[in-house]
C-alpha cells in the first residue's frame, strides 16, 4: 500500500481504540467491553468504507474475522472473559458470525447472479432488449425514454454494473453520431447510470441494500416477500423513471430529430437457450406469486435456477469465477455488524441511553433517509446502508407502534435501502456513474444537477409513497 492508505488506515485504528477506551459511564451510557469492541468493531469498519485504503470488501472481511476474534464464544480466550475469569454472558455465537456468509438473503443473491449470468451467456438480456424497444419508434426522446425502462428492467434482476455497462455499450455508436454542440448525448449518456441505480430498487436482487433492508426486517420479525416488494418497488421504480426522463430531456434538450438503434439478434433456439428462458421465466413467476401461493419463500426459490443451470452445465466453473463474490461478501459484512449491534445488546443498551421518542417521527424518518442519500454519493452504497440500516432498525424498533401512520418499521427501513440507491450525484457515488463519466459526454456539473434532483425528488416520493401504503394498511 501507499504512505497515503497506510495514513488512512493508520486513522481508522486510532479512532477505533480510542471509542474502545471512551468513558461511557460518564455519558450516562453503562455498557460492558463486549459491547465497546463492537462500537470499535463498527467505527473501525465506517471509516474504512469511508476512506478505502482497500477494497471495500476487505473491509467486511476483516469485520467479520474480528468479531470471530474479539465478540465471539470461540474467540481469543482472554476475551472472553473478565479481570476475575467471569465469562462475558453476551458473547455471540462464532457459527452465528460465520453464517453471516451463507445468510438466506446471501443465497438469494446469488441466484440472481446465476440468473442474469445465463440471460447473458445466452443472450437473453441484447434480444429483450430489442424486443422491449420496438414500440419506441425512431424518435430520440422515446428512444431514451425506451432504453431507461429496459435498463431499470434488467437492473431489478442483474447487477446495476453490468446493466450499466451492457447498455452503455450499445449505446456506444449512437452517441459518436451526436453533434458535439447537442446536448442529447449527455441526456442518453446519463439515462443509464441514472435507470440502472433506480430500476435496482424495485426488487430485493436488486441492489445490495435491498438485501440487507429485507435481512433487517427478518430479524425484526417483518416477512417482505419478493412479491410484496415488487409490489411498491416496481410502481416507484415506473414513476421515478418518467421523473428521471423528464428531468434529463429539460436539462439536455435532444436537438437530433431521429435516430435508429441495432440491438440484438435472433433468439438461440438451442436445448440450452430454452432452459435459460424457461428457468428464467419460471423464477421470475414463483417470486412475483409469493410463499402464500406456492409455500416456498422467495430465497428458496432462488436455489432453483442455480441447482438447474449447475445440472444443465448451463453455468460453469470458469462462469462461476466471473460472479460477483466480493458483493456477497461485502454484504456478509453488513449482516455481521447488525448482529454485533443486536446479539450483544448494543443496541438496545445505546437507544435506552437516548430519548428517541421525545423527537418527531416524521423528522427521524426524513433526517435517517437524507443523512444517508447524503452518505451515499460519497462513499459505496452497500456500505452506506450496512452501517445506517442495523442502527435504524433498533431505533425503529424501540419506537413501537410511534411510526405506525408513517408505514411502521417497514417504510422506515425502506426508505433509508431507497436512500442508499438515490445516491448518485458525482461519478465516485456508483460504478454505472462512473462508467457514464468515462464516455466523455457528460461533466462532473451536469451529473451532480441530474443527481441532485432525482436524489431529492426520489426522497420525497419515497415518504409519499410510504405514507400512502400506511393510509390504505399496504405496509
Amino acid at each position: 500500500m501507499t504512505k497515503e492508505k497506510w495514513i488512512k488506515v493508520f486513522i481508522a485504528l486510532i479512532v477505533a481504540i480510542g471509542l474502545y477506551f471512551l468513558p461511557y459511564d460518564s455519558f450516562g451510557v453503562a455498557i460492558n467491553p463486549v459491547e465497546k469492541r463492537v462500537i470499535s468493531i463498527f467505527a473501525l469498519a465506517a471509516l474504512l468504507w469511508i476512506l478505502e485504503p482497500f477494497p471495500i470488501w476487505t473491509t467486511s472481511m476483516l469485520v467479520i474475522v474480528t468479531m470471530l476474534l474479539t465478540v465471539s464464544n470461540h474467540g481469543l480466550l482472554f476475551m472472553q472473559s473478565d479481570a476475575a475469569g467471569t465469562p462475558y454472558a453476551n458473547l455471540i455465537s462464532y457459527k452465528a458470525i460465520m453464517a453471516t456468509f451463507a445468510d438466506p438473503i446471501i443465497m438469494l443473491f446469488l441466484g440472481g447472479f446465476f440468473l442474469a449470468a445465463a440471460a447473458t451467456k445466452y443472450r437473453l438480456d441484447m434480444n429483450l432488449a430489442k424486443v422491449l424497444l420496438k414500440p419506441f419508434g425512431n424518435n430520440p426522446k422515446y428512444i431514451l425514454l425506451g432504453l431507461m425502462i429496459i435498463t431499470a428492467i434488467f437492473s431489478m434482476f442483474m447487477s446495476n454494473t453490468a446493466t450499466a455497462a451492457m447498455m452503455l455499450a450499445i449505446l456506444a455508436p449512437v452517441l459518436a453520431l451526436f453533434d458535439s454542440s447537442d446536448k442529447g448525448r449527455a441526456a442518453f449518456a446519463l439515462a443509464i447510470p441514472v435507470a440502472a441505480n433506480v430500476g435496482g430498487m424495485g426488487t430485493p436482487i436488486g441492489t445490495p441494500p435491498n438485501a440487507i433492508a429485507l435481512k433487517a426486517l427478518a430479524d425484526s420479525g417483518l416477512n417482505v416477500s419478493f412479491g410484496k416488494w415488487m409490489a411498491f418497488g416496481v410502481p416507484y421504480v415506473i414513476i421515478l423513471i418518467l421523473i428521471s426522463w423528464f428531468v434529463l430531456i429539460k436539462l439536455f434538450p435532444i436537438e437530433k430529430k431521429t435516430m435508429e438503434l441495432k440491438v440484438g439478434d435472433r433468439f438461440l433456439k438451442t436445448p440450452k437457450a430454452i432452459i435459460v428462458y424457461i428457468t428464467f421465466g419460471l423464477t421470475v413467476v414463483l417470486w412475483v406469486l409469493g410463499e402464500g401461493v406456492h409455500g416456498m419463500d422467495s430465497n428458496t426459490v432462488a436455489m432453483i435456477p442455480m441447482a438447474v443451470f449447475a445440472l444443465a452445465q448451463i453455468i460453469t466453473k470458469d462462469d462461476l469465477k466471473g460472479m460477483s463474490w466480493d458483493v456477497l461478501w461485502l454484504v456478509a459484512g453488513g449482516f455481521a455488524l447488525g448482529l454485533g449491534l443486536q446479539a450483544t445488546g448494543l443496541a438496545k443498551d445505546l437507544i435506552g441511553a437516548i430519548s428517541f421518542d421525545s423527537l418527531p417521527v416524521v423528522a427521524l424518518m426524513i433526517g435517517s433517509g437524507f443523512l444517508c442519500l447524503l452518505m451515499a454519493n460519497f462513499m459505496s452504497h452497500t456500505a452506506t446502508a450496512s452501517l445506517l440500516i442495523p442502527i435504524i432498525a433498533a431505533v425503529g424498533t424501540s419506537l413501537g407502534t410511534t411510526l405506525a401512520p408513517l408505514g411502521g418499521l417497514t417504510a422506515l427501513i425502506v426508505s433509508v435501502a431507497f436512500a442508499s440507491s438515490l445516491g448518485m450525484s458525482l461519478p465516485i457515488s456508483t460504478p454505472p456513474n462512473a462508467l457514464a463519466h468515462a464516455t466523455g459526454f457528460v461533466d462532473t456539473k451536469g451529473m451532480a444537477k441530474v443527481g441532485i434532483v432525482i436524489g431529492v425528488v426520489g426522497m420525497l416520493l419515497t415518504y409519499v409513497m410510504m405514507y400512502l401504503l400506511a393510509t390504505f394498511h399496504v405496509l
